[in-house]
């Protein structure tokens, strides 16, 4: 079997960003987190790559160097057969950000952010974008008295969100990739940004716990399993 083929199986993104290191990191964290990455240093790049390689989704800098920003890209190759596009933006303007929907981005993401929240703003581009069928789509799950909703990353009780730090959000989300089925501490530090102090993710789950269930020493959906980590077990 050709050694290759498992790559068919991860969504194909071009991260475009005049920025080096962050660049970099962009490439390192979301080929960690199961996709093909392809950088571009700015706009002509970008579309010297694009016309040599099929990308499902493209992360786009606004800011860049050269002739053509990242709205002027976003305009030229928006349209029914171009790519999704995130835009990331330093502007938090909300007349900056409408104007980069109205350029035909699919979503923005401003500047500086939690490398968890564009992952789960890729997850739901690309379910938007591919027309995954409903009974694939990712579901809000249901944990007593309280609904995580993956897409949203928000914590409900009713109609009351939760309010949860950057940590603990990272710390559910991470879980709920895989409600049911245990995940190490470490893979829990390395999703969630501590890879160098993986001990923060015990520390974390206290406090989740306290807000989600009934009896933190007995706890129903945040289970711990000895010797191998963490699991969510929702309703």
């Amino acid at each position: 079997m050709d050694d290759t083929s498992h790559l068919e199986d991860k969504p194909h993104v071009l991260v475009v960003d005049d920025d080096t290191r962050l660049r970099e990191l962009l490439r390192k964290y979301l080929s960690d987190n199961g996709y093909l990455v392809v950088t571009a240093c700015d706009a002509a790049d970008a579309r010297a790559k694009l016309a040599a390689l099929a990308v499902d989704v493209v992360v786009l800098d606004v800011m860049m160097p050269g002739e053509e920003d990242g709205f002027a890209l976003t305009r030229a190759l928006r349209g029914a057969d171009g790519p999704p596009i995130l835009l990331l933006t330093a502007m938090g303007e909300v007349d900056d950000r409408i104007h980069g929907l109205e350029s035909g981005a699919d979503d923005y993401l401003t500047k500086p952010f939690e490398p968890r929240e564009l992952l789960l703003r890729l997850g739901s581009i690309l379910r938007r974008r591919l027309s995954v069928p409903a009974d694939d789509m990712v579901r809000p799950l249901r944990l007593g008295a309280f609904v995580w909703d993956q897409a949203r990353a928000e914590l409900r009780r009713g109609d009351e969100v939760v309010h949860l730090t950057t940590a603990e959000s990272q710390l559910l989300a991470a879980l709920a990739e895989a409600p049911g089925r245990t995940v190490s501490r470490d893979d829990l530090a390395a999703m969630t940004g501590n890879a160098a102090n993986p001990r923060a993710i015990d520390v974390q789950m206290v406090r989740l716990r306290r807000k989600i269930e009934d009896d933190t020493r007995n706890p129903r959906y945040l289970q711990t399993v000895r010797g191998r980590g963490y699991l969510l077990r929702p309703d």
